[in-house]
């Protein structure tokens, strides 16, 4: 284990139960303890500086240290540290970053309700959704539509929602009635010689016969992110978004567009509900809103959803929903703060042309006798390995060689995320075209050590 006895390594393995991790595998080897951060790089407690290469997990824009985030908290502390938004009661960061976000998103979005995270936003929804249809006197009308490998959260609800087996293994999920219909990942789940739009008809034809399966009486929305992020960085085919739409629609089924990785630049647009042509009922952002500074989310709903929520309040008494946190001033001045950096730097510019850069030069490495497959849209990719690329076989056991991947890379100076096999980027907004050819470098570098490996010994004994 890292760290001597009484170390904050020894500590952290002492005390600490960390999320997504496998426990025992940490007391054996203990953490890395990232003690500080500039710009795109994290710095270790023994000194050693690393490109973050997933902006922590997929969230900070500007970078780290920031100085203007942190003087954008210390005054509103100052002012009003905490107050609620219950009853009545409210304060002037989350009034205005409400009209901001209003005014920032697809038309269709009128109100915003601030929760603390993702997963709450994406749980606070489903709840809304149920509400709202309890309102119109559609009891029935309860069931959600998401996708395998999509990720929403991890709360009983929006974990519910999520498609990966590890979020939902052991832990009795579903615990929401959820039907989940097929990836849209065309390298994985096309058809032989099937086109990227032929699998979107097929994909939406799926969607149409499930809600007719269930009824369509019972079915009350479908969830997406509009780029699928932690499932393993999935672009969706060409017309993919349009046709689903269309079906939902066609049914009355909301189109809840999960924004928390997405959204605020990422693909290059300021949403990627821009990018892809979505015009959704329920919009989730968190993660970017702050860069993660404060713990922050928002649950961006229609006219129509807040009338049919806001008329219910009145019949019964309350919308007896929210969180101690809801509209917190200081995430709130956080988040706006955080958002002029965005639009004054121009970062969404910066993700569209920087990110071509990006996705260029990972695709170089299509060639290598490890990749199956390189992925991406802006500055987001991904690059999946495989162990025959003919035939896109995956290594046995799945994930092996992307942990090895993962902790090689530390010792490159770069930090990315393992998926399985998949290793995915999510840089800073604020990374430059010089600091892109940097990393990619890193990573070749830390593939030709593991091909080379994996030459020399067992995949098993690494």
């Amino acid at each position: 284990m890292r760290g001597l006895p009484n170390s904050i390594q020894a500590r952290d393995v002492e005390y600490v139960l960390h999320p997504v991790t496998n426990a025992r595998k940490h007391e054996e080897i203990g953490p890395i303890v990232i003690d500080r951060g500039e710009g795109i790089y994290v710095y270790d407690d023994q000194g050693n500086r690393y490109l973050e290469a997933l902006a922590g997990l997929w969230s900070v824009a500007v970078g780290f240290g920031e100085k203007r985030l942190v003087e954008a908290a210390a005054r509103q502390m100052a002012k009003l540290p905490y107050y609620h938004t219950f009853s009545h009661k409210t304060n002037e960061p989350s009034v205005l970053l409400a009209e901001r976000l209003v005014k920032m998103t697809p038309d269709r979005l009128k109100r915003a309700f601030f929760t603390n995270s993702g997963s709450e936003a994406n749980d606070s929804a489903i709840k809304m959704v149920w509400y709202y249809n309890n309102a119109r006197g559609l009891h029935q009308k309860k069931k959600f539509i998401s996708r395998t490998n999509a990720y929403h959260g991890i709360t009983l609800a929006s974990g519910s929602l999520t498609g990966l087996p590890a979020n939902q293994r052991d832990f009795d999920l579903p615990f929401v009635p959820v039907r989940h219909v097929t990836c849209p990942h065309h390298y994985r789940f096309a058809e032989p010689g099937e086109s990227e739009e032929a699998f979107a008809d097929r994909l939406a034809a799926e969607l149409e016969a499930v809600i007719l399966e269930e009824g369509p009486e019972t079915v009350a929305a479908f969830i997406g992110e509009p780029l699928m992020g932690a499932g393993g960085v999935l672009p969706p085919p060409a017309t993919y978004w349009d046709k689903i739409q269309a079906v939902c629609r066609k049914y009355d089924v909301l189109i809840v567009a999960d924004e928390v990785i997405n959204g605020f630049g990422r693909l290059g647009t300021m949403f990627a509900c821009d990018y892809y042509g979505i015009d959704p009922d329920i919009m989730v952002l968190s993660k970017q809103i702050t860069s993660s500074y404060q713990p922050l989310a928002a649950v961006m709903i229609s006219q129509e959803l807040y009338d049919g929520i806001a008329d219910n309040s009145r019949k019964i008494g309350t919308f007896g929903h929210g969180f101690t946190a809801s509209g917190h001033p200081v995430p709130a001045a956080v988040a706006l703060e955080n958002l002029d950096i965005i639009e004054e730097n121009n970062l969404v510019e910066n993700a569209r042309r920087v990110g071509e850069v990006m996705q260029v030069e990972l695709r170089k490495l299509a060639g290598h006798p490890l990749v199956g497959e390189v992925r991406g849209v802006g500055l987001i990719a991904a690059v999946e390995l495989v162990a025959d690329k003919a035939t896109k076989a995956k290594f046995d056991p799945i994930g092996k060689v992307g942990a090895h991947v993962f902790s090689r890379a530390h010792e490159n100076g770069l930090i990315i995320r393992a998926i399985g096999d998949v290793i995915a980027f999510c840089p800073p907004l604020i990374i430059n075209e010089e600091q892109v050819h940097d990393m990619v470098k890193r990573f070749k570098l830390t593939l030709d050590e593991t091909a080379q490996e994996l030459l020399n010994r067992d995949v098993a004994s690494m």
